[in-house]
């Protein structure tokens, strides 16, 4: 009897490790992934989590130190003429008509110096223009509108001042990468040269190396245009104001000498 128990329990011990091994060689080989597709499956989930800072360091090394070097130098230089340009103009703007409020309330009230006070305590060229014209009040109203021209083109001028260089950095940065892409292509040539065979792989590497930088030049340009734009729009604003505010100042004049 006790053999018999024995026998049964071996049996069963037996019969259970087997069914463990056979679940566990299903589950191995249910989960098994080759080595290939999961080498595959990391390089691209870590191509699609790379930061875009590294994916820009990339292809800044690809490019070509140098050439991408001057191509950021542009964007750089341009940026900081821009930001100059929108802190002054930005700066320049006034409100001309309540300008003109306070310039004839001061000349009803107070006379013309009280006038040349109003713009010599108000920032801007609107109201440069306007005190350079009071200054001429006593030699006649063709006199004080001459001032007004021969100045407002002074001003028109500081006003455009620098936006020169923002054009100059948007031709010359499509340039740089065009000559970077003339240069890899020429490197890329001299490579299948040298190896005396056109291998894809080379012609393709060399033509992605050589495009880096046009790109690169291409960003730079649009990016500066787009801020150019925006400054000639701002500068016409300004000068349209300038003038519709200059005829209002020598009708105001000449109604006061009226009086």
């Amino acid at each position: 009897m006790f053999l018999a128990v024995m026998g049964l329990m071996t049996f069963a011990a037996q019969y259970a490790f087997a069914q463990e091994g056979d679940s566990l060689a299903t589950a191995d080989t249910t989960e098994l992934i080759p080595f290939e597709a999961v080498d595959e499956a990391v390089v691209d989930e870590a191509a699609a989590e790379a930061p875009m800072h590294q994916e820009i360091k990339r292809l800044f090394i690809e490019g070509g130190a140098g050439f991408m070097a001057t191509i950021i130098a542009c964007l750089v230089f341009g940026l900081a003429v821009a930001i100059e340009r929108i802190i002054y103009l930005n700066l320049a703007s006034t409100n001309t008509e309540k300008l003109l409020k306070k310039v004839e309330e001061a000349l009803n009230n107070g006379g013309v110096e009280a006038a040349k006070d109003v713009c010599r305590n108000t920032r801007g060229p609107v109201a440069s223009i306007f005190y350079q014209g009071l200054l001429r009040y006593d030699k006649g109203a063709e006199e004080v509108e001459k001032t007004i021209t021969s100045y407002g083109s002074v001003q028109m001028g500081q006003l455009e001042g620098g936006l020169s260089w923002i054009t100059l950095f948007i031709a010359v940065a499509p340039m740089l990468g065009f000559m970077g892409t003339v240069i890899g292509m020429i490197q890329a040539f001299d490579e299948i040269q040298r190896a005396g065979d056109i291998s894809p792989t080379l012609v393709a590497g060399g033509m992605k190396v050589a495009l880096i930088t046009t790109v690169g030049g291409l960003i730079v340009a649009i990016i500066l245009q787009i801020i150019y734009n925006y400054l000639v729009a701002k500068v016409d604003g300004i000068v349209l104001s300038m003038e519709d505010a200059s005829i209002s100042l020598v009708d105001m004049i000449v109604k006061y000498q009226n009086k």
